[in-house]
């Protein structure tokens, strides 16, 4: 049946135009440049109804001479270019087709209305004036995927910020603040002893606790002048004479406002925390401040002082607290992997230096390795290990033992603060992954040589290596292999295109996203179906092309200068790959303490209408860089 005609366009009336400028100011870039110009882009536009099925531009319409403005409906596009990367979507709000209008040409797929269509039609010079004297409308013509970007970082920056504040009031419970190790020792316990731990510690009190570990007093830093070093007490002295007692406590059900109000009445600096008596915690006047503002060098600092493995356990979920405070601070996608990925560096460091001691092992004669998205300094708050250990030895069968004894304790600590095993077992304490050198580089080049599809799908992340700590000089070999030889291997290279294409960007065949439908909600997969698309891409030009970078973000940038595409393009690869994985950490930081086995799968429903836009962009972009892979490696 042949489509109905399309109404005569025609200039809105004055009522119209009213109504159309609050629709239009309500959406980006209209709600980021004057009113004066949205009156100008009204003023010069003309409406027109198209009927569902109906062609609103095709190839055989030759060059481009308006811009639509998508105001109700949705248009998708199919046939040329399309068709290869599996068509595409326009919902309202989306202005097109702009690559074709500003480059004075036809457009190369067509363009079908998929219900009842109403667009703005707008001439190209309207377009090109307005471009010219507004940069925010220039920016979403040139730039939609950063713009979009940004807008949505705005509104998460809002959201988190005010989400914070609350989460870091004053009402907090004392016992929902993380738990340290107090230190505690006996009554009877001699001043010496008790100094000298504290000094190894490096805390600023000690409690002395009977043998149900109730507290029944506190001597600190604060009472040494008075009490030991001016009446010059001997320090074979005990604690119990000198300390405070009775001592001030609270319990859990108290609140952080409680201790405030209680340490300035008495005038104190440290308050124990109880739990049915039971001493669980103490907090300090600098806890309470870290409260309102927990910063990356109190952080970094606890986790280098830590004592011990409880010690390092307790400081470890204070990540989590940092990044979300980051998040209402506005910070972006990929300074806040970055900052994550930091801490839980120093997590690891400062495990494998508590654990070394006890194995007896020299770190100068190995290095811990990271792969996957702790290798690229890309993690998120849900995330497993990937680690490994390469040593230097003669005789690894020898040798091997007693690292893979270190590897596992270490695989061990890190899983008790709050860094799962890999299921996978791709962890030092696996023997598969604690080689020396000449091992590490048989493996690597079995896989760039002779390595099966299946055996490079459960591989790639190795090629995602980073050394971590102890001697970093043990990597290089390896690494150099990598780089000069990887490039020179086409098969290989088929092979890791082939993998990378098995998993599709999720855009049905009329582009909209394509969801699992469950208990009522539509579900997308943000890691398997979002940033890995990008990371696998990223990764395999970075092999083929020798490239040294490590993350996504530097790997799409030099693939960008590589292959010459111009820089809009490989701005929006970068900006579309950071809003999936910000929307990740999103997630997981709102699943936070819950028992959510499936931390990156989004329920679309939570998605306003800006992160939803953005969300169904990127997913496009992911589109179009699986198509260059595919007529690159796959022809």
């Amino acid at each position: 049946m042949k489509p109905a005609a399309p109404t005569a366009p025609g200039t809105p009336s004055r009522s119209l135009l009213a109504q159309l400028r609050a629709e239009l100011m309500r959406q980006p870039p209209f709600s980021l440049i004057g009113a004066d110009d949205v009156d100008a882009f009204l003023a010069a536009s003309t409406q027109a109804y198209f009927a569902p099925g109906e062609v609103l531009l095709s190839p055989e319409q030759g060059v481009v001479q308006q811009l639509h403005y998508l105001r109700q409906g949705h248009v998708s596009g199919r046939h040329g270019l399309a068709e290869t990367a599996g068509g595409f979507q326009f919902d309202v709000g989306d202005m097109f087709p702009v690559g074709a209008l500003l480059g004075a040409r036809a457009v190369t797929a067509t363009y079908t209305a998929s219900e009842d269509v109403f667009c703005l039609l707008v001439p190209l010079a309207t377009v090109q004036a307005l471009a010219a004297r507004s940069p925010p409308f220039a920016d979403h013509l040139n730039r939609r995927v950063a713009q979009l970007l940004e807008l949505s970082r705005r509104a998460l920056q809002s959201a988190y910020a005010s989400q914070s504040l609350a989460e870091q009031s004053m009402e907090t419970s004392l016992g929902a603040l993380a738990r340290k190790q107090p230190l505690a020792v006996p009554p009877l316990t001699p001043l010496s002893e008790a100094l000298a731990l504290m000094h190894e510690r490096r805390v600023g009190s000690v409690l002395a606790v009977d043998e149900a570990q109730r507290p029944l007093g506190i001597l600190t830093r604060h009472d040494l002048l008075s009490r030991v070093v001016l009446p010059r007490l001997s320090l074979s002295a005990t604690i119990a004479e000198v300390m405070t007692a009775p001592v001030h406590c609270l319990d859990v059900a108290a609140t952080a406002q409680d201790a405030m109000l209680l340490m300035s009445r008495h005038g104190l600096r440290h308050v124990p925390v109880v739990e049915q008596g039971r001493l669980v915690n103490i907090v300090s006047e600098r806890d309470l401040f870290a409260m309102q503002r927990l910063s990356l060098k109190q952080v970094s600092g606890a986790i280098r002082s830590a004592a011990d493995v409880p010690a390092l356990r307790a400081v470890a979920q204070d990540i989590r607290l940092f990044a979300r405070n980051l998040l209402g601070q506005g910070v972006a996608a990929r300074q806040l992997s970055e900052l994550i990925s930091h801490l839980n560096d120093l997590v690891a460091q400062r495990a494998l230096d508590l654990v070394a001691p006890r194995h007896g092992v020299d770190l100068g004669r190995a290095c811990w390795l990271a792969f996957g998205s702790e290798g690229r300094s890309e993690q998120t708050i849900a995330t497993d290990q990937d680690n490994g250990l390469i040593f230097d030895s003669d005789a690894p069968d020898r040798d091997r033992p007693q690292w893979l004894a270190f590897g596992r304790e270490v695989n061990e600590v890190l899983d008790a603060c709050g860094y799962p095993l890999c299921k996978g077992g791709i962890m030092a304490g696996n023997p598969a992954c604690c080689l020396s050198v000449a091992e590490w580089c048989t493996r690597f080049n079995e896989w760039l040589e002779h390595g099966a599809p299946e055996d490079l799908l459960s591989a790639s992340i190795f090629f995602d290596l980073r050394p971590l700590a102890g001697n970093t000089a043990l990597v290089e070999p390896l690494q150099q292999l990598v780089l000069t030889h990887a490039p020179r291997l086409p098969r290989f290279m088929r092979q890791m295109a082939d993998n990378a294409l098995r998993q599709r960007a999720p855009l049905s065949w009329l582009g909209g996203i394509e969801t699992a439908a469950d208990d009522g909600h539509e579900w997308l997969d943000l890691k398997l179906q979002g940033t890995a698309l990008f990371v696998e891409v990223a990764r395999l030009y970075a092999l083929a092309h020798g490239a040294p970078q490590v993350g996504t973000r530097a790997r799409l940038e030099a693939m960008g200068r590589v292959l010459q595409v111009p820089a809009h393009e490989h701005e929006a690869w970068v900006a579309a790959f950071e809003f999936l994985q910000w929307l990740r950490l999103r997630l997981q930081m709102d699943a936070a303490g819950s028992d959510n086995e499936q931390p990156n799968r989004l329920d679309l429903a939570t998605l306003n209408d800006i992160d939803r836009r953005m969300l169904k962009e990127s997913l496009r972009v992911a589109r179009r860089l699986q198509q260059r892979l595919e007529l690159d490696y796959q022809r």
